[in-house]
């Protein structure tokens, strides 16, 4: 069956604004990028931090827009990251959430962003910085600078194998590993997903989809009704996936257990 892309269209829809009540982060930051920081280090930066909610299908990046601002999702929350085609079809190449941050660009060059971010699950915890205050503290060449070129180095590896895992694994072995990695992310075993936003998760045809969920679903390894998956059985699950999650997940929990 041929593969049909996503007709979702990006809209106008704008970064959240920040948090009227409670603008400055706490001592110990739901991010493990921020979290990783020397608390020296963490103290500096956090009077620049807003919080924001994030919420379904928000875009917080459109491809070709200067970055005006970076992300570190809180817990429960994540994004995707989406390679726009010409005639507006999506397809994610890596998924973000608390291990990690949205902008990474603004690190390596600082120019306009090569892919869209949209939010995936939501959190009412995500911390916002300007791309100003994150080169200030960058350019100090200190802990955050280190944290994020290992990082964007492990996003880059997850990239590519996620660009591996779709042209050789079969969509039931991509559909279980999107399943784990978000369930890693949202850490609960029930979350929302639409078969619009598999489909445009794994570049497959909504046909093809509702078929493997129900494969997957009469294996016992989930419950997919209403617009939400439940994770039954987590190992199965694993073993139903294929060797890229693990390697996509070792890289990016590797750039924090380098700290500790």
């Amino acid at each position: 069956m041929a593969k049909r892309r996503s007709t979702t269209r990006l809209t106008a829809n704008r970064p959240p604004p920040p948090s009227t009540t409670n603008r400055h982060p706490p001592p110990d930051p739901q991010n493990l990028l921020l979290a990783a920081m020397p608390p020296e280090d963490y103290q500096r930066l956090a009077p620049a931090l807003d919080i924001v909610p994030l919420k379904l299908k928000d875009i917080l990046h459109k491809p070709g827009e200067p970055l005006q601002h970076v992300y570190f999702p809180g817990a429960g929350g994540f994004c995707s990251l989406l390679t726009v085609l010409q005639d507006g079809g999506m397809i994610e190449v890596a998924t973000i959430g608390r291990e990690g941050m949205v902008g990474v660009s603004a690190v390596l060059d600082g120019g306009r962003v090569p892919s869209c971010a949209m939010v995936q699950a939501e959190t009412a915890t995500c911390y916002r910085l300007t791309v100003d205050a994150l080169r200030r503290e960058t350019n100090r060449h200190g802990a955050l600078f280190d944290l994020l070129a290992h990082y964007s180095q492990a996003l880059t590896g997850f990239v590519m194998q996620s660009t591996a895992c779709n042209a050789v694994h079969s969509v039931e072995q991509r559909l279980a590993r999107w399943l784990l990695h978000a369930q890693d992310r949202v850490g609960k075993n029930v979350f929302p997903l639409t078969q619009e936003f598999v489909a445009m998760m794994l570049g497959a045809a909504r046909p093809t989809v509702t078929v493997v969920a129900g494969t997957l679903q009469k294996a016992g390894l989930i419950k997919y009704r209403h617009g939400k998956v439940t994770i039954v059985d987590r190992e199965a699950l694993e073993n139903a996936s294929c060797e890229c999650y693990r390697a996509a997940t070792d890289l990016v929990e590797d750039v924090t257990s380098r700290s500790r």
